[in-house]
Formats: structure tokens, C-alpha cells, sequence
């Protein structure tokens, strides 16, 4: 865009739709490469901060993935499984505060996976088992 009145209406237009949004918006002009510049105030955790939280091992130097995420990853990996495999069923090895989540507040997400691929699903707590550590196993 050459003409600086064009460059002008565009930048009213924006700053107008965006004098809607509740988040403080900065707009800076076009660049050098023609580009509206601007920045927007992050009103929102981390999608990195929601789901790890902080290490036990190492007193929070580190992060760990939630038991939820861990729970939605053997999810999805019995899924992949079941599409590739035939196993008379299956078994999740993983540490107790997975499992826990699992029979608590996961457990129609697993009974509904279980339905949907026909077969059935255990699970056994592993005390040796850190938080993010699981196994499945086809039977």
C-alpha cells in the first residue's frame, strides 16, 4: 500500500474494531515491509503455564506435565494403538496420581474410549512410577 491515505483509513479502521476489545491494544503504524504493527496486552496464563506445574524432584526449578495432560496423552496413544493393533485389551501402567484421576474424574472419558474401540481397559498404579511416566500394555 503506496498511498498514505489508504495507509491511514486502514489504521483508522483497525484501531476502531479494536477500541471494542477489553484488552489494551498498541498500534504502531506500518513497517518498513508494509505490515501493521502493533501489540496486545497477554490477558491469559501460558498455554506452558496451564499444563505443566512445578517439579517435586527438584523443589519447582523444573516442570512437569499435570496428571490431566498425562491422562489425555494415554488417551490418545490407546487410540493410535487400537487403530494399529488387535489386543484383547489393555492395561495403563502409571504412577498412582494418574490412576487416581483416571477412576475420579476421568473415568467416562475412559469407559467412552473403551466403548468406542470395543475393548477393554485396566489400569495399575505404579508407585515406582514418576508423574509424567506410563506405559500401555496389549494384552
Amino acid at each position: 500500500m503506496e498511498n498514505a491515505e489508504h495507509r491511514s483509513a486502514v489504521l483508522l479502521e483497525l484501531k476502531k474494531t479494536l477500541a471494542r476489545d477489553r484488552t489494551k491494544v498498541s498500534v504502531s503504524g506500518f513497517s518498513a515491509l508494509g505490515l501493521v504493527e502493533m501489540t496486545r496486552k497477554r490477558t491469559r496464563e501460558s498455554l506452558a503455564h496451564i499444563l505443566r506445574e512445578p517439579c517435586p524432584a527438584c523443589a519447582g526449578k523444573g516442570q512437569v506435565k499435570t496428571s490431566r495432560t498425562i491422562c489425555y496423552e494415554i488417551l490418545r496413544e490407546l487410540l493410535r494403538e487400537a487403530k494399529q493393533f488387535n489386543p484383547r485389551e489393555f492395561r495403563i501402567l502409571a504412577s498412582q496420581e494418574v490412576v487416581d484421576l483416571f477412576l475420579e474424574e476421568e473415568s467416562q472419558h475412559l469407559a467412552m474410549l473403551g466403548d468406542f474401540i470395543g475393548k477393554k481397559i485396566s489400569l495399575q498404579a505404579e508407585n515406582s512410577y514418576h508423574q509424567e511416566q506410563y506405559h500401555v500394555i496389549l494384552m
